[in-house]
C-alpha cells in the first residue's frame, strides 16, 4: 500500500471547525519544529496540572527510552470533569443510547461530577486507597463511566471486566488483579 490518498474535508465541516486548515498546517509545522515546545503549550493550555513537569520529552529511540512530562502531577477525573464546570457544567458530558430504538439519558458535567464524587467517596468508605486495584462489572452504561472516573479520582487503579464474563472467569480475574474490591450493578 504505497499510494497515499488524501481526504478532503467537506466544507460544511470546515466550517463548524475550530480552526482553518491554515491554522492547523501551522500548528503541525510547529509540532515537528519545536517538539517540546509545543507539546508544552499544548499541555499548558489543555490540561489542569497538580504539579508541573520537570521536563516536557525525554527520549532516545535507540534504547526504546520515552518519557512525557515527567514530574507532572495530574488527576485525569479532575481533568475530565472539574476544569470543565464553569464553562460548561450543564452541557452534555455523556450521551448514553441503548439497545432499544429512543432509549437514550444525557448526563451534564455537572451531573456526572456529582456521580462520580458520590461514589468516589463510597469507595474511600469502604477503604480503596490510592494504589487500590477495582474491579468494575457493568455493562456499557454512564454508570460504567463514573466508576472509572471515581477510580481515578481517589488514585485507584480500575479493571474493566467484560458483563458477560461467568462466575468463575470474573473471580479469575479479581483474583489476579488483586482488587480490593468489586463493582458492579
Amino acid at each position: 500500500m504505497t499510494e497515499e490518498k488524501v481526504y478532503p474535508v467537506p466544507a460544511a465541516a470546515a466550517q463548524g471547525s475550530s480552526i482553518t486548515r491554515a491554522q492547523y498546517d501551522a500548528l503541525y509545522r510547529r509540532s515537528i519544529q519545536d517538539p517540546k515546545g509545543f507539546w508544552a503549550e499544548q499541555a499548558r493550555e489543555f490540561v489542569s496540572w497538580i504539579k508541573p513537569w520537570d521536563q516536557v520529552l525525554d527520549w532516545d529511540y535507540r534504547r526504546a527510552h520515552i518519557r512525557w512530562f515527567e514530574g507532572g502531577k495530574l488527576n485525569v477525573s479532575a481533568n475530565c470533569l472539574d476544569r470543565h464546570l464553569e464553562k460548561r457544567g450543564d452541557q452534555t458530558a455523556i450521551l448514553w443510547e441503548g439497545d432499544d430504538p429512543g432509549e437514550e439519558r444525557r448526563l451534564s458535567y455537572r451531573e456526572l461530577h456529582t456521580e462520580v464524587c458520590r461514589l468516589a467517596n463510597v469507595l474511600k468508605k469502604h477503604g480503596v486507597k490510592k494504589g487500590d486495584r477495582v474491579c468494575i462489572y457493568m455493562p456499557m452504561v454512564p454508570e460504567t463511566a463514573a466508576a472509572m472516573l471515581a477510580c481515578a479520582r481517589i488514585g485507584a487503579v480500575h479493571s474493566v471486566c467484560f458483563a458477560a464474563f461467568s462466575p468463575e472467569a470474573l473471580r479469575g480475574r479479581i483474583e489476579d488483579a488483586g482488587a480490593k474490591l468489586l463493582i458492579k450493578i
